[in-house]
């Protein structure tokens, strides 16, 4: 009978071998939706039904200036919407992160605590509520309704995230500072904010990714067209030119552009946010 010795250095070789075809599947799984849309956004309707999944030639490389002709203002308005959200929140959350983590004061960690609460309400409670108050302060169709619910919702997981993040910075650093004659203002602008950067490049790229993908509120709320972010923007580009495949297809792939281009840039200060150290440090 002859016995087959595996030794531990090719068990592992085998293992290696195994969680890097698992991971070239995960990966090709994952880009497929988006392979399946750039290849359909150079097609017309004919070369959509006589060849579904392969390429086809001529490429129609005009569907993309169609497309943006059409999604441009809501590619605008979802721009603005992000860009007052996130410095709301970053705003908020950095200041109630900081007042959390460095003061002591009388029911600190009571009212954290009901801060920390507020992640276990559902959002679809808030938003008949939310709505009526929206509706009362007279901010429908306007600015401030696609920014302020998602300030006041998106600060509690920031200030979590903050609070979390700045009690990882070393004592010492704000005790040297308070010897030197730091006020907290100063402290919390020219030591605290500088090296919480990985951490606000994090909220700020889960606050731009809950915005740009936001469909239901921004529907509820909003008709004017204008007004109307890049999600809802998308649906009534398919009313208007359903059958068109190419340019549809195209309005899709350049709406998702700005969340692909903003990750790859910040990505190093959003992987560091979440392991909680600064880039590079590792």
């Amino acid at each position: 009978m002859t016995v087959i010795d595996v030794s531990p250095k090719t068990r592992r070789g085998r293992r290696q071998a195994g969680i890097h075809i698992g991971l070239i599947l995960l990966i090709a799984i994952s880009l497929a939706p988006y392979v399946f849309m750039l290849i359909t956004a150079t097609k017309d309707n004919q070369q959509y039904v006589e060849s579904f999944w392969a390429p086809a030639w001529p490429l129609h490389l005009e569907n993309f200036s169609v497309a943006w002709n059409q999604i441009q203002p809501y590619m605008v308005a979802s721009l603005a919407y992000a860009a007052g959200a996130t410095l709301g929140i970053i705003a908020v959350s950095l200041l109630a992160g900081f007042v959390f983590a460095r003061f002591s004061f009388p029911g600190r960690n009571a009212l954290f605590g009901l801060v920390a609460a507020l992640m276990m309400v559902p959002s679809i409670a808030a938003l008949i509520p939310r709505y009526v108050m929206m509706r009362d302060l007279g901010m429908l169709d306007s600015y401030w309704v696609m920014t302020l619910p998602h300030i006041a919702t998106g600060a509690v997981l920031g200030t979590i995230l903050m609070r979390t993040y700045i009690q990882g910075i070393p004592q010492a650093i704000f005790d040297a500072a308070e010897l030197d004659g730091a006020t907290p203002v100063r402290t919390f602008w020219s030591i605290m904010l500088p090296m919480s950067l990985p951490v606000i490049g994090t909220v700020s790229l889960v606050t731009v990714q809950s915005i740009w993908n936001d469909f239901f509120w921004p529907l509820l709320t909003i008709t004017k067209d204008s007004l109307r972010p890049i999600a809802v923007g998308l649906q009534f580009f398919q009313g208007q030119s359903g059958t068109e495949y190419g340019p549809l297809f195209a309005g899709y792939l350049l709406g998702s552009l700005p969340l692909v281009v903003l990750f790859v840039f910040f990505s190093k200060y959003f992987l560091a946010g979440v392991q909680g150290g600064l880039p590079g440090s590792h």
